[in-house]
């Protein structure tokens, strides 16, 4: 799969993002799940807000679809008649197409036609996109008028304890640090992003979810089994050091642990909403156009 994005303008490591997608798929399967949970509990507050939209969606687009997670989810909720799914991984595309029909797709490049989708749904996959503008604005073209775009994402108050923890560490024991920890748009972020890209009513909102660990080591092995691991294109491309992680380990204890021991990890979770354009959906008021007198409501007049 090509490159959809200049390399000056790129971040994350696209293709290395297909192969831990497609290993978390496959660790999954061999585990018997585990590491997905957050996946889970993050998609169904997507389904949640889905729910609350009262009408029917004829063709609805899974946009990084993972294992088929959302549409299992979705299963007799949400109004969805026909869901396709697309994931960048071909790995992925393969466990979910027991969940229906899936295609592989990058989420920086969608092969679907101008306003011929009702919905687009997208759990947990547009934080790893190098043009998030020009993505946003490809699902808006996508969408019919009044068509929906609903979705999840990792913020930018995402495992603020991890971030400070390695960073400190790293400097401690390597005399520098490096990027570990990607960089999320913020809630303000992205609701300028969904005006940008054309959607009508965007409503950006965000949920705190606080997981509890026993140990830094549990923390990590859960975003490796997520494939959220660091995709940084200026990461370090050398192991860490052992001190480096031992250090950290140590730091997370004596800052972040709970009176019982159990270390929180805070995720921060956008939900993204908008609508493709169209006559039958409010407006605002035009400039000028109101018809009560300020001095007549205040009774200053």
């Amino acid at each position: 799969m090509h490159e959809t994005v200049p390399e000056r303008a790129r971040v994350f490591d696209r293709r290395l993002l297909r192969r831990r997608r497609a290993r978390a798929v496959a660790d999954t399967l061999a585990s018997g799940g585990g590491h997905d949970f957050l996946l889970r509990e993050i998609g169904d507050r997507l389904v949640d807000r889905l729910a609350d939209v009262t009408r029917r969606f004829p063709l609805a687009l899974d946009l990084g679809c993972r294992d088929g997670t959302l549409a299992g989810l979705l299963a007799g909720r949400g109004g969805v008649e026909t869901l396709l799914q697309c994931d960048v991984a071909a790995g992925s595309v393969e466990r979910a197409r027991s969940a229906g029909p899936v295609f592989v797709a990058d989420e920086e490049m969608l092969p679907v036609g101008a306003e011929s989708l009702d919905l687009v749904l997208s759990n947990l996959a547009l934080h790893w996109v190098n043009d998030l503008p020009g993505a946003l604005a490809q699902i808006r073209a996508a969408l019919k008028p009044d068509g929906l775009f609903l979705a999840s994402m990792f913020g930018a108050g995402t495992l603020a304890e991890l971030r400070s923890c390695l960073m400190e560490a790293e400097l401690a024991e390597s005399g520098g640090a490096s990027p570990r920890v990607s960089p999320f748009a913020g809630l303000r972020d992205a609701a300028g992003l969904l005006q940008r890209a054309g959607f009508a009513l965007p409503v950006a909102d965000c949920d705190t979810i606080t997981v509890t660990y026993p140990d830094l080591f549990r923390l990590l092995a859960d975003l490796r089994g997520m494939g959220e691991t660091n995709l940084l294109l200026e990461r370090i491309k050398h192991p860490t050091r052992r001190a480096v992680f031992a250090r950290a380990a140590a730091l997370y204890q004596e800052r972040f642990a709970a009176p019982d021991g159990r270390l929180r990890a805070t995720f921060q979770v956008l939900f993204l909403t908008g609508w493709a354009p169209h006559g039958s959906q409010q407006q605002p008021a035009r400039r000028g156009s109101g018809q009560a007198d300020l001095r007549d409501v205040l009774g200053d007049g």
